[in-house]
């Protein structure tokens, strides 16, 4: 997995940041060298948790916590 899509140059990390969807774009978007990264769908696994698939191509859901991580296997 890419360090881009996890940790911010300013010392952010991936699961410092708000649990919302529009949080989330804004921080990939940023570690994107400011290129847009959007929704691209979202839906249930089996284990009923929502995952998220962006733009950039990984997959992101929330852990018990309600923080955001990438999701390795979907």
């Amino acid at each position: 997995m890419s360090q881009a899509f996890v940790k911010n140059g300013d010392g952010e990390f991936l699961e410092d940041i708000a649990p919302s969807l529009n949080a989330l774009m804004a921080f990939l978007s940023r570690e994107n060298n400011g290129f847009r990264v959007f929704e691209k769908r979202n839906f249930l696994n089996e284990q009923g948790k929502q995952i998220f698939e962006m733009s950039n191509g990984m997959f992101y859901t929330k852990n018990e916590s309600g923080r955001w991580m990438v999701l390795i296997e979907h």
